[in-house]
């Protein structure tokens, strides 16, 4: 079985490839978010185990990318985070599997074999929230039937509240995971391209909730 394990912790990794390898894991390494995507690219990985927090991408953004490419390979990923709201995105972005660290390797194994178990089964792409459809593979986006043509920020941005429809974003929320809380970002950005989303989905699919944030409804 090969693995594909994405840490930046130098110990850690070391002694998880040692335990892996031992149980019987082809175990490649990934320090950064950037080299984990390349990795994935291009080898079949039958499960990948993901840090959250990784130098130039974080582990959300690697997933995210993961499955808009298509590539539906088990992830298992961990955290030093423990909230509810951490193991919510994690899963939403497409995460098969949450654990907090520090973990016990036995569990992490028995997660493991639990994943490959399950397999990587083909998984539908597009999102649809009302009239409004968006295929992360191929980044087309329709609204009640006819095509939208987005920017990448604005495809990005559309995305993320597709994955949470329904449910209320704050600005901080959205920098964190569509702009990855670039220094030279604030709080503006998200409220101009909102502005420039509703001007091309409609205002009323893309409702502003008073002191709160954001919510992408049917």
């Amino acid at each position: 079985m090969r693995l594909l394990l994405v840490d930046d912790e130098t110990r850690l990794t070391a002694a998880l490839r040692k335990g892996l390898t031992a149980d019987g894991f082809a175990v490649d390494v990934a320090g950064d978010g950037v080299e984990a995507l390349e990795r994935a690219g291009q080898e079949a990985y039958d499960v990948v185990v993901l840090d959250v927090m990784l130098p130039r991408l974080s582990g959300y953004e690697v997933v995210r990318r993961l499955r808009a490419a298509g590539n539906w390979v088990p992830v298992l990923m961990l955290s030093a985070k423990d909230g509810e709201h951490d193991q919510a995105d994690a899963l939403d972005d497409g995460a098969d599997d949450y654990l907090t660290k520090p973990f016990s390797y036995v569990v992490l194994l028995a997660r493991l074999r639990a994943l490959l178990r399950r397999g990587a089964g083909a998984r539908p792409v597009v999102l649809a929230v009302g009239d409004v459809r968006l295929d992360p593979a191929s980044r087309e986006v329709d609204v009640a039937g006819e095509p939208v043509e987005l920017t990448g920020r604005e495809f990005a941005l559309l995305e993320y509240l597709a994955r949470h429809a329904g449910r209320v974003l704050t600005k901080t929320e959205l920098l964190d995971h569509v702009w990855e809380a670039a220094a030279e970002t604030g709080p503006n950005a998200v409220e101009v391209y909102v502005g420039y989303l509703r001007r091309k989905i409609g205002a009323d699919r893309l409702i502003t909730v008073r002191g709160a944030g954001y919510r992408l409804v049917g």
